[in-house]
């Protein structure tokens, strides 16, 4: 079991209150998370993934570990138990803490949770295909991305994604606020070289990586219903196999998978998935409040992300723009004071705000004493 400390306490306290004032409101928000990460293991030995998710499943994990496209690299993957957002960050915490230590347990030198793993892999596809490499045996950067996946459904469980303007109404509140709250999704230096490896070290033709602020249905926060990501038909189920496990019928309801997904999140060991639940439930809760008010649909975005944790000349840096925008903190604070949360009146922050500093806190550069 985890021990938390206040500020986890803090977190976790405010994803209940969100949780309990989306319910108010006769619905449920579904999060779940998908993370990526590269493993060193000695030559001739090979992962038992089976192994692998039974013990997080031992352990009261929802989610299971697979392999990634590239050498050495996994995904962690929640698995749909009906679990609440609160629990869902619970198991990401949970994930980030014991994996490495089970992937230990079958003879991994190191487990990789990071932004990107530096020569991780080695190729270059041949000139106009997708799927076929080359001779060229270059250097392949590895980026190991952290997603979220959000939808909603009414009391009847009905998913509120599927039809009307509720989807595009979410979509555009994720747009809208993702780049100020950039810093909630991307904790570290290195998650901003992962958005500079195709431009960069020209590896455009390798990666699928997003690199901007879009939407769509191919976009880094983009809306799935019937038609994925590459066109492909959503939420096929398989019926009927053959003799040899082929499919042979499949059944298809999107309707069950439609769903935002953020994509533009770095794998990390200071991701916190605790103020990302909350960042999430608060674009939930915008959206419901702005359908109730009925309030005018906002343009589609489509920017460019900062370089850098710190500010570079005349652009602002990742902790700079969430310290300078408020709609974060007022948000928590405005759905506590709509469930009448009693807070300290003594206190000099508010629970928004005491909650926003805390993580800035965490980037503070050290004072240097001549």
């Amino acid at each position: 079991m985890l021990i938390m400390n206040s500020f986890t306490q803090l977190e976790v306290a405010v994803i209940s209150y969100l949780q309990d004032y989306i319910e108010q409101r006769g619905l449920r928000a579904l999060i779940h998370f998908e993370l990526e990460g590269c493993y060193q293991l000695p030559l001739g030995k090979r992962i038992d993934y089976k192994k692998i998710n039974q013990k997080l499943l031992h352990l009261g994990v929802d989610g299971e570990v697979v392999a990634e496209y590239w050498s050495n690299q996994w995904e962690y993957v929640s698995l749909f138990n009906g679990q609440s957002p609160l629990k869902e960050a619970h198991n990401l915490k949970q994930a980030l803490y014991l994996l490495p230590k089970i992937f230990a347990s079958q003879g991994v030198t190191n487990t990789l949770i990071k932004p990107v793993v530096w020569a991780g892999d080695y190729g270059k596809l041949a000139l106009g295909c997708k799927n076929i490499f080359s001779a060229d045996n270059r250097a392949v950067h590895i980026p190991n991305a952290v997603q979220i996946n959000v939808s909603v459904q009414d009391s009847a469980g009905n998913n509120l994604l599927v039809s009307g303007d509720f989807a595009v109404r979410l979509q555009q509140n994720f747009l809208q606020t993702s780049l100020a709250c950039c810093l909630v999704y991307l904790p570290e230096e290195e998650a901003f070289e992962r958005l500079l490896l195709k431009s960069k070290y020209g590896l455009a033709d390798e990666l699928c990586s997003p690199v901007d602020i879009s939407g769509g249905h191919q976009g880094s926060i983009a809306l799935y219903r019937d038609i994925g990501k590459h066109n492909q038909k959503m939420g096929v189920e398989p019926v009927i196999y053959d003799d040899k496990h082929n499919v042979i019928v499949s059944h298809e309801n999107w309707h069950k998978t439609a769903r935002i997904e953020h994509r533009l999140g770095a794998s990390s060991q200071r991701y916190d998935p605790y103020l990302n639940v909350i960042y999430a439930l608060l674009n939930v809760i915008d959206t419901i409040d702005g359908i109730i008010s009925d309030g005018p649909l906002a343009p589609e975005l489509n920017s460019q992300l900062p370089r850098s944790l710190y500010d570079q000349q005349t652009e602002q840096g990742a902790i700079t723009l969430f310290a300078n925008n408020n709609w974060f903190s007022e948000s928590i604070d405005r759905t506590l004071s709509r469930m009448k949360v009693d807070t300290d009146l003594a206190a000099t922050l508010s629970i928004g705000q005491q909650v926003k500093q805390n993580y800035l806190t965490q980037f503070q550069q050290p004072s240097i004493i001549i």
